[in-house]
């Protein structure tokens, strides 16, 4: 079809495979690490809040070819030798944590504080208040946002290609060179893309709908 065969369009189904390993990874290792960073910054402790605080601002202010690029390779300086996949995913763990864990914060402060002094009403600690009363609560608001997120690990997952992972834009890469049609090929990639992204984006509009809905 249009000059590629179907074991060339295979050979980017293969690649999107990995794009999707790749990005569950990396919104596992987000959440794994983001939650308690989200935690950090709104605890009382100055240490905590502040070094979750510089964490985020540190890893956001770096661009995410550029930390794959330095997990990559400044990994081996110490001796330890990583595949393309695993510098990838602790690439894209790092990145993610740093966002979720600004959603997620922002997320638990838009409970309402009344919310806690009904919880201190009912004699509640606040290790209780928050996970009976704030989680839960938090949990609703903050589900349209990480599924909107959960849309960019799965772009952003294209900057592996710097690093050489087999994704999708890496097996587009070479297909193109093998066949010299950018066009047809990257459209191909494109639409791959777009048949993974749309259904999240559509999940996370429909909640964010039905969660107004609820509110009204």
């Amino acid at each position: 079809m249009l000059g590629v065969s179907l074991d060339q369009y295979g050979f980017l189904v293969q690649g999107a495979f990995w794009t999707v390993v790749l990005s569950l990874m990396g919104f596992v290792g987000g959440t794994i690490v983001g939650l308690p960073v989200a935690l950090a910054r709104i605890s009382r402790g100055w240490f905590l809040c502040r070094a979750a605080s510089l964490y985020v601002q540190f890893v956001q202010g770096i661009p995410l070819p550029v930390i794959m690029f330095v997990v990559y390779f400044g990994v081996s300086i110490y001796g330890f030798d990583v595949n393309a996949l695993v510098a990838a995913a602790i690439a894209m763990t790092l990145y993610s944590s740093a966002y979720l864990g600004e959603i997620w914060k922002g997320c638990i402060q838009a409970v309402p504080k009344t919310q806690w002094e009904a919880g201190e009403c009912l004699a509640l600690t606040n290790l209780q208040r928050f996970i009976y009363i704030i989680l839960p609560q938090a949990l609703r608001i903050a589900v349209p946002p990480t599924v909107g997120f959960l849309v960019q690990i799965v772009k952003n997952t294209s900057y592996s290609v710097v690093i050489g992972f087999f994704d999708l834009t890496y097996s587009a890469k070479i297909l193109n060179n093998a066949t010299f049609k950018p066009f047809v090929i990257f459209t191909a990639a494109a639409l791959i893309y777009f048949a993974i992204c749309f259904p999240l984006s559509g999940y996370a509009r429909r909640f964010e709908l039905r969660l107004h809905r609820r509110n009204a």
